[in-house]
């Protein structure tokens, strides 16, 4: 993931200075959607991994 990370901001960086080949925006739309596919996958396993516990009312009669 580091990696994926690191070619998109050096992509990124190019892009600003000198831009981009049109092979190296193909690359960086396929990189940027690895990393949102790899981010959503992630963040659901985090989700489906919370346990909610409700503890009794102490008010309740």
């Amino acid at each position: 993931m580091g990696q994926l990370i690191d070619r998109i901001n050096e992509l990124s960086r190019k892009n600003k200075t000198v831009g981009l080949t049109k092979e190296e925006l193909a690359e960086r739309d396929e990189l940027r959607k690895k990393y949102l596919e790899n981010f959503r996958s992630n963040f659901r396993q985090q989700l489906d991994n919370i346990e909610i516990v409700d503890e009794p009312d102490s008010n309740k009669q």
